[in-house]
């Protein structure tokens, strides 16, 4: 079991809904990247109906987990894994990674599972990527019991899983 917490982080396109579902449960014992929340931007105007379909508490419970959305691409930070939540993000993602000058060799595992962008799916999702990271966080020998940890999930969870590794 590595010594040291999983460093983790999720990708989705909006970075509103389904990678802040995650990160609001994984907060709770793996490391990524956390800022200070800071206060919100008061230009920003809501509309009431907002309320009915779950947008104000989405946004509160982002601004709690990080200042602003931030974008993968500008992300200097060194992971262990990536999750992404849609096919074309893992894509994106990979490609972004493939592009940098590599500099320690250090692998990073990419992986993707499709999560529709609505707040139930986000949540289930948000509990199959914890459940999914504390079982990595606890192999012995992650780099050789991934792929095998991955097909077990797709077959418990019925959900494809996609797979790659990138290197720093």
């Amino acid at each position: 079991m590595p010594s040291s917490p999983l460093r983790v982080a999720v990708v989705c396109s909006s970075n509103q809904n389904r990678s802040m579902e995650a990160h609001n449960i994984l907060r709770q014992g793996f490391q990524y990247p956390e800022k200070a929340p800071q206060k919100a931007n008061s230009s920003l105007t809501l509309v009431f109906s907002y309320t009915q379909n779950g947008i104000l508490h989405m946004l509160d419970r982002n601004k709690r987990i990080k200042p602003r959305p931030e974008r993968f691409q500008n992300c200097k930070d060194l992971f262990d894994l990536i999750l992404t939540c849609e096919e074309r993000v893992y894509d994106q993602v990979v490609e972004d990674l493939n592009s940098r000058e590599q500099e320690t060799c250090q692998p990073v595992h990419v992986v993707n599972v499709d999560i529709q962008d609505n707040h139930e799916e986000a949540t289930l999702g948000a509990f199959l990527i914890c459940e999914l990271c504390q079982c990595i966080q606890h192999t012995e020998d992650m780099e050789n019991e991934i792929d095998e940890l991955l097909q077990e999930f797709e077959e418990k969870s019925g959900r494809a899983f996609l797979h790659t590794v990138c290197f720093y």
